[in-house]
């Protein structure tokens, strides 16, 4: 057996996920009545428990080595965590950012944050979460997946930040690092061996309109990414031994919809170089994330999680272009550095991308099939 065709037993593995996925109807409907006052903590808890039981039982049945909750315990993909900070609370402000999708546009006015107070990590974020789904796994690796630092600076920059805590950004940064290094100290004591570091602004970055909006704001557009990287490294420098990370980026993802577009040209030689990370899921499923030339910066060692399947529509890709975008792909890394994913998570907020519960199952048991195929 050849080493490209081995089968992986650390991750990133051959067949992948994000992280989210499709709420249960009465999952939904049990958080409407949370918040409505209608049923208590536990009885959400109780519902909550009971639907990951099946989501891990779903995604090892098909196949997958590594199995998350589905993020079925949250609203988004990053603010329940954001929120948890110390440090940070809860702000309004009117910026409506416009997702895209080819029916037409949505306008969605994100959470936003302020940071008010010095940052700082009181109790493990998602630290039960985590447990309940390490217990529950029988056969897969249990990943949590988590946004990284750049998303507290990224939606509101400078501008979110109290001057009279911080009269000087680097002190932000660095408290900001060392609760995330905390973070990832902890998480790893509870038996994770598997972490996400969830990023949209390394996406976000390669649209020359994402980088003049920073301009705008007085972040400098240009540079900004280095900052972020360096942040996220300093995040993981002690991080323990038998502690995998990988990290995902997307240009937007809710309701089937997206923010910003091109190729990784931007980023790649900085982020594949010098991001101290096991793995990167990136997004491939449309002409809108550009080519596979980036990948020609990615050193040994490192592998790139190739989301080539779409969670944003339920149609099912076929298998053979699957495998012919697989052979392109490795003409700029090689295969032995590749795995398959879909491109972004199914359920980014509660409200889920626009496919059926069935249409996300086929697509999932599509990316094991395939990479079965092409890895052994």
């Amino acid at each position: 057996m050849t080493e490209h065709t081995s089968r992986r037993t650390v991750p990133p593995f051959r067949a992948d996920h994000v992280g989210s996925l499709l709420r249960p109807r009465n999952l939904l409907e049990a958080r409407a009545e949370h918040a409505e006052g209608r049923i208590g903590d536990d009885d959400l808890r109780r519902i909550e428990d009971d639907a990951i039981r099946d989501v891990v039982r779903m995604q090892e049945s098909v196949g997958l080595q590594s199995a998350t909750d589905g993020e079925f315990r949250r609203s988004s993909w990053h603010m329940d965590f954001i929120y948890q900070l110390e440090g940070v609370s809860r702000a309004q402000d009117e910026m409506r950012v416009t997702f895209h999708n080819e029916q037409g546009d949505i306008e969605f006015t994100p959470a936003a944050l302020r940071v008010d107070g010095k940052i700082g990590l009181g109790h493990t974020i998602f630290g039960e979460a985590f447990s309940f789904l390490r217990d529950t796994v029988t056969t897969a690796t249990p990943k949590l997946t988590i946004p990284s630092p750049s998303m507290v600076h990224y939606r509101g920059g400078q501008a979110s930040i109290d001057p009279e805590v911080y009269p000087d950004t680097e002190g932000f940064w660095a408290d900001l690092s060392r609760a995330y290094a905390e973070q990832v100290r902890r998480i790893s004591e509870l038996g994770c061996t598997y972490l996400q570091l969830d990023d949209t602004s390394l996406a976000y970055l390669n649209d020359p309109k994402q980088r003049a909006m920073m301009d705008e704001r007085g972040d400098n557009g240009d540079s900004i990414h280095l900052r972020y990287i360096r942040q996220l490294n300093a995040a993981l420098a002690d991080r323990p031994e038998g502690l995998r990370v990988t990290t995902h980026m997307c240009r937007g993802n809710f309701r089937s919809s997206w923010v910003a577009e091109g190729g990784y040209d931007f980023v790649a030689e900085e982020l594949f170089n010098t991001l101290n990370v096991d793995g990167f899921f990136m997004e491939f499923d449309d002409a809108r994330s550009g080519g596979f030339a980036p990948l020609r910066f990615v050193p040994k060692g490192k592998y790139v999680v190739l989301g080539l399947v779409t969670t944003k529509k339920g149609e099912l890709e076929k298998k053979d272009d699957l495998k012919r975008r697989i052979d392109e792909a490795s003409e700029y890394i090689p295969l032995e550095q590749l795995c398959l994913a879909p491109q972004c998570g199914f359920s980014s907020t509660f409200e889920g991308n626009d496919l059926t519960h069935d249409e996300q199952v086929a697509k999932l048991r599509l990316i094991v099939e395939t990479a079965e195929e092409v890895w052994g």
